[in-house]
């Protein structure tokens, strides 16, 4: 079996991401090929797509959201993302059963006498008069019935895991603060959720490893499932093999992979990028190894946006007063620095509408 290092990994990943070379694909296109992006900090992706889309504009993604088109939802691994309404349609009643168990896994003790079934027909009896509601709103609509929990295990059960949900403009336009309004994703875009595939079937988890593999391969079952929290998916991975190909990487794992899909050479040269918070192109696996070291994981959980160098986590960047300030986590060669400079005065204008492309390159950090 062939062993793909880890460069051939990362390079097959920036392709896949959109990394190695921004792509012309339509906002919405892009959105869907990427299987959604992480959205919990409603302007990151916009940062993401700016990497990843040649002459992005983002009042194209305000007006998708507004068009009901794309949807901010809770979907995978119960964090909200930024989705296609067609694939949040499709999805959902696939990742229903892990949604529930992880809101349980925080507040098992504080649910462990409501009935969730009723909790759902109590909740959609509140939304169905079509009126978008915080979750400690919805909370307390339905706290009279279930005082004990308490309204944050009530609220995060009916709002991340019982109802299809989705957080409302102005919640994530361009450049615009507005707190969380949810309301049934059926009451948005007018059409309810799948229902379940037939017993013995899983079309939903066939299509998610494609897709997955698409954006994100070649993967191990392990990186699939910290992808999208599914757990039950080797019999979709079964269903399709005779579509895959498969390879090993330095650890030993085995890689599953579409038998066309792009996988660079190594020796490709991978541009400098800077990457939001949480983006999905580190999330998106269980062995990281190919995009971040692991000295440097905690990162791409702990919200902190970073800036790839040859394809790699080299830098942690923030904005302060409409520059961008930048820490590498190790000596950057001349060369690089130049091209993190030059992406980071790139990013600024972008930010900024066109107003800042200042930077500052700070002293190696503290990690580095």
């Amino acid at each position: 079996m062939t062993v793909l290092d880890t460069r051939a990994l990362n390079r097959a990943t920036l392709a896949r991401q959109l990394l190695l070379e921004r792509s012309d694909l339509p906002v919405s296109d892009a959105i869907a090929h990427l299987g959604g992006l992480q959205a919990q900090e409603p302007q990151e992706p916009f940062i993401g797509l700016w990497s990843r889309l040649r002459d992005f504009d983002p009042t194209t993604l305000s007006d998708l959201l507004i068009g009901r088109t794309v949807v901010r939802t809770h979907l995978m691994r119960r964090t909200v993302h930024l989705l296609t309404a067609a694939d949040t349609l499709a999805w959902r009643t696939r990742h229903n059963p892990m949604l529930r168990q992880r809101v349980l896994g925080v507040y098992r003790n504080e649910l462990a006498d409501v009935d969730l079934d009723e909790l759902a027909a109590e909740g959609r009896e509140v939304l169905a008069d079509g009126e978008p509601r915080s979750m400690s709103e919805l909370a307390r609509a339905v706290a009279g019935r279930w005082p004990e929990p308490g309204p944050r295990p009530l609220g995060e059960m009916l709002v991340a895991a019982l109802l299809p949900m989705v957080q409302l403009p102005p919640r994530g336009l361009w450049r615009t603060k507005a707190g969380v309004r949810n309301l049934l994703l059926s009451s948005w875009v007018g059409r309810e959720i799948d229902p379940p595939a037939p017993e013995g079937t899983d079309p939903v988890g066939a299509a998610l490893v494609r897709r997955y593999l698409a954006a994100f391969g070649p993967a191990a079952s392990a990186d699939l499932r910290a992808w999208c929290g599914l757990a039950g998916l080797p019999a979709a991975v079964a269903s399709i093999r005779d579509e895959l190909v498969t390879f090993r990487d330095e650890r030993g794992r085995t890689l599953l992979d579409l038998r066309d899909a792009p996988r660079p050479d190594p020796g490709v040269p991978a541009p400098v990028r800077f990457l939001p918070a949480f983006d999905n192109a580190i999330l998106g696996y269980h062995d990281r190894s190919r995009i971040i070291d692991d000295a440097h994981r905690g990162l791409s959980v702990a919200g902190i946006r970073v800036v790839l160098v040859d394809g790699r986590v080299a830098a942690t960047w923030l904005v302060r007063d409409d520059t961008v300030s930048i820490t590498p986590l190790r000596e950057l060669a001349p060369t690089d620095r130049t091209a993190v400079a030059e992406e980071g005065e790139a990013v600024a204008a972008f930010l900024t509408d066109g107003d800042s492309s200042r930077i500052e390159i700070t002293e190696v950090g503290a990690d580095g």
